[in-house]
């Protein structure tokens, strides 16, 4: 069949794919890629609190992905927004960011629970980016353009029975034994939800958590702290363009292997991140143990690199201090420097400056 881009891909090619997918070339590649990939999970093994790693990576996956979409927030805009007790101040597009993050964990949190990855999980993880009730989209009219000269270069799929079969052939395509490389699977998969774009909004996003989430499946990680979007965005424009050589030439080779790319430059740059955050922290725990030997503990200090900003609040949910101790503490990290305070609306927050400036980078 010729594609063409102004009717309806229904033709779309069911997975898998007929093409040899694991070429000489791709299967050199799995091999570095899946080398970083285990170095970056071998790291986060070290750490036994990955929770004061993984907010603030995960933070930064889900600004960088809805930057693709151009859904664009400051990192100060989204801290702050973690950290203060109200939403009322918070502009839309940083609403929207945060909102990726829930339907990341959101997913997380039930492949856990279930190990599967499902129509309904892929639908319930869009409703979340985008705070609505919608399901898979079951009117005509969507086109994908471009952005510069308004020509349509691709038609999705169209007819909610279809756009379900090819959904239902994508599950089975995703937990099918099948013997083939996770790497490359996860490079099938992305393309093939994003050729489906089951969704009337939200699918980029939505097909980057599975991303994460398959990686989290075949225990190639073991949380979803894989930053893809950076790598992305750094090469956007060959994102699209791989992805549109598959489906207009059946080119797999080149799209996999941009894959297989972007997942050994992120592990290797989220590792470096990782290693930096952990560094940082053990300075700040040697520091504040004999600055502050009243003030110290491990937890309090863990709990500042949570989250580039804290309040008094998080202090007594964590059960480390009564509220008027909670202060107390946080005047005193910031008169040795460790924490800046700012009024934000009738509350006061502290910035972790070193932990801000780093995840800035």
């Amino acid at each position: 069949m010729v594609f063409d881009s102004l009717k309806p891909y229904n033709d779309l090619p069911e997975l898998p794919p007929r093409q040899d997918l694991e070429t000489k070339v791709v299967l050199k590649k799995t091999v570095s890629a899946g080398r970083a990939l285990a170095e970056l999970k071998g790291l986060g093994e070290t750490i036994p609190d990955q929770g004061v790693l993984i907010n603030s990576i995960v933070l930064q996956e889900a600004k960088a992905s809805s930057e693709i979409e151009n859904v664009v927030t400051t990192n100060d805009a989204l801290f702050r927004a973690l950290a203060s007790a109200s939403s009322v101040n918070v502009d839309p597009a940083t609403k929207e960011v945060l909102r990726y993050r829930e339907a990341l964990w959101t997913g997380f949190q039930d492949l856990v629970r279930r190990d599967l990855l499902t129509t309904n999980a892929f639908v319930e993880i869009a409703n979340t980016i985008k705070k609505n009730q919608s399901d898979v989209r079951n009117i005509a009219g969507t086109v994908l353009s471009n952005p510069a000269t308004g020509d349509v270069i691709y038609t999705p799929p169209e007819g909610e029975d279809i756009i379900r079969r090819k959904l239902k052939n994508l599950e089975s395509y995703i937990h099918a034994p099948d013997g083939v490389d996770a790497l490359v699977k996860m490079a099938v998969i992305h393309y093939q939800f994003e050729a489906i774009h089951p969704f009337s909004d939200g699918n980029g996003r939505t097909g980057r958590i599975i991303n994460i989430l398959y990686l989290v499946q075949q225990g190639l990680l073991d949380v979803p702290v894989l930053y893809l979007s950076r790598f992305i965005i750094e090469n956007k424009s060959e994102y699209y363009r791989r992805l549109r050589e598959v489906t207009e030439q059946q080119a797999w080779e080149p799209w996999i292997l941009y894959m297989l790319d972007a997942v050994e430059e992120t592990a290797i740059f989220t590792r470096k991140r990782m290693i930096d955050i952990r560094d940082m922290l053990n300075w700040t725990i040697e520091f504040v143990r004999l600055q502050l030997p009243k003030v110290y503990s491990k937890e309090l200090v863990e709990l500042l690199f949570k989250q580039p900003y804290t309040k008094g609040q998080l202090l007594v949910d964590a059960n480390l201090a009564k509220r008027q101790t909670a202060a107390i503490y946080l005047r005193e990290l910031e008169r040795v420097g460790v924490l800046r305070g700012l009024k934000l609306g009738k509350e006061k927050i502290y910035l972790n400056v070193r932990l801000f400036d780093l995840l800035s980078k």
